[in-house]
């Protein structure tokens, strides 16, 4: 879904105790499961598992980064979202070029760490879409923390067809495969927030 199809909706802007607490809630599962599956991804040699953990680090960021802004300024919620997006091109940048390395240095992933971890993640996930669910229309800030939330989701399914399909070939590529695609969803949901945010910040001139 584009930016612009949500503008019609573009109201709520956060100023919620029951959002407030929502986002708490998430950013304390994103910063737990960061740790546990960037330790988990390394000792599985896993980029997906690596790429997966990024996006929950980039999530609790996100999240943090979205209360501190609530009830400021359109001017100021609109530069956060900016942040936010570019700090997502960063990150599939990074994923991006992270996976072209690995796939020249890299031995074969652990397929049983990678389909439990993603299992796991995906639990958290959808416990997190759970408590979004109901504010994932808004402003570029409110918007962009449920896009982030929808990633995590997409990028654990991702994860568990990654160590499926690594376990049958006993090759890396499935994995190195996904996490290319987890680059591409990072790129887009980044233009997505970076086009609301710059559509909000011209209507205030």
């Amino acid at each position: 879904m584009s930016a612009g199809c949500c503008n019609q909706e573009a109201t709520f802007e956060g100023l919620s105790p029951d959002y407030k607490h929502r986002l708490w809630m998430v950013i304390a599962i994103n910063a737990v499961m960061f740790v546990v599956e960037m330790a988990a991804g390394q000792a599985a040699r896993s980029q997906a598992l690596q790429a997966d953990a990024l996006d929950f680090l980039g999530d609790a960021a996100t999240y943090g980064l979205s209360l501190a802004v609530i009830g400021a300024s359109i001017r100021v919620r609109s530069t956060a979202a900016i942040i936010k997006g570019i700090s997502l091109l960063a990150m599939g940048a990074w994923v991006f070029g992270s996976t072209i390395h690995k796939v020249f240095v890299q031995g074969v992933p652990q397929a049983e760490v990678m389909g439990v971890i993603g299992f796991l993640a995906l639990l958290a996930n959808l416990i997190s879409v759970a408590l979004l669910l109901r504010y994932k229309d808004g402003d570029a800030n409110v918007r962009s923390v449920w896009l982030c939330s929808r990633n995590d989701a997409i990028g654990n399914v991702a994860v568990m067809i990654a160590a499926l399909g690594v376990w049958g070939t006993a090759t890396g590529w499935p994995d190195l495969i996904v996490a290319g695609i987890m680059a591409g969803l990072f790129t887009t949901s980044a233009v997505q927030i970076l086009r609301q945010a710059t559509v909000e910040r011209r209507a205030i001139v």
